[in-house]
């Protein structure tokens, strides 16, 4: 049954003695305090915080207070509830052992190492000590494990084992969030760093060929400057030219889809080398939305084409005249 308030009929908060309703005599006056297992809990809370700061002293600065607090009052209750005081036992000594085991098993839960382990690594450390003050030094690994009558590995899981520490990142001080380092990127960076990879594929595929071969056998094949233009025909500097020319159309039909402003204005905007600029650019962006570039690249001219591709070599270079 819940009580409510005279008048308003917002449910009473514990302490406050209730009335009967007006026309209800036979409801009788009840106190929220008068529950044994509230008055219990109440009378009784200091053993928490009491439990709670001994336990505190004997482990790690990390473990979280409030967790252990949590635990212990969530003990202090159930053992309220299941007090029985026909067999004699105080509650005080009945719930102190109730909240201690609480604490420790909620201790444990925040172990990522399972008792065993716990329990060999401290095997090895009592026996590491005894053949220390044996030997006047420190054992070695495969001493340790014949004294033991294990392997060697054993014992550096062991040991391993021994060394994990669980650490909460709000519990310490200052901002150590905002020092930790992620050694990964962030899923928002994945996706910028797939989209530019997109359009890179995308400007590489659009370019002209001749710029194309030129991008894909210094970069792609590792060619050597020499060796392609030796190949190719032509200069080393010839080869040094296609090259700068290439990367940067690359970097601006790239950056007039993902950054325009990034894009320098041309001096003559009507002319024809800005013309076959925005011609690119809309090659690369088109090729980007449909995935055209996501494949293999274009497979390398032969010696063949290439001769028959060096006379486009005054359109490929976009006219830097006229720019």
């Amino acid at each position: 049954m819940i009580f409510t308030r005279p008048g308003d009929g917002r449910p009473a908060s514990p302490g406050t003695v209730l009335k009967s309703p007006v026309g209800d005599p036979e409801t009788p006056v009840v106190n929220a305090t008068e529950n044994p297992t509230n008055a219990l809990v109440v009378e009784n809370m200091p053993l928490v915080g009491y439990h709670v700061n001994a336990m505190l002293g004997r482990v790690p600065s990390y473990v979280s207070r409030s967790d252990l607090v949590s635990a212990g009052a969530f003990a202090l209750v159930r053992a309220a509830r299941g007090y029985d005081e026909t067999t004699g036992v105080p509650f005080a000594r009945y719930a102190s052992l109730r909240i201690k085991g609480a604490l420790i098993d909620e201790l444990r839960g925040m172990d990522w190492v399972s008792r065993g382990a716990r329990r060999r690594a401290r095997e090895v450390t009592e026996v590491a000590d005894q053949l220390t003050a044996a030997l006047g030094r420190a054992p070695r690994r495969d001493e340790l494990a014949s004294a033991m009558g294990v392997g060697v590995e054993e014992i550096d899981y062991a040991r391993s084992a021994a060394e994990v520490r669980v650490l909460s990142i709000d519990g310490y001080d200052g901002a150590i969030a905002e020092t930790v380092v992620a050694t990964g990127i962030s899923p928002e960076e994945s996706l910028l760093a797939d989209e530019r990879l997109t359009f890179l594929r995308a400007g590489v595929s659009s370019l002209p060929e001749r710029l194309r071969f030129v991008v894909e056998e210094l970069f792609f094949h590792d060619r050597a400057v020499a060796d392609l233009a030796e190949e190719m025909g032509v200069t080393q500097s010839r080869i040094s030219q296609l090259r700068t020319e290439a990367l940067g159309l690359l970097k601006d039909g790239m950056n007039a889809s993902l950054d325009p402003d990034l894009v320098p204005q041309a001096d003559r905007p009507e002319g024809v080398a800005e013309r076959r600029r925005r011609a690119y650019f809309a090659e690369v962006a088109a090729r980007a939305a449909v995935g055209a570039g996501a494949g293999t690249l274009a497979s390398v001219p032969t010696q063949r084409s290439v001769s028959s591709v060096d006379s486009y070599d005054s359109i490929d270079t976009f006219d830097a005249a006229a720019c």
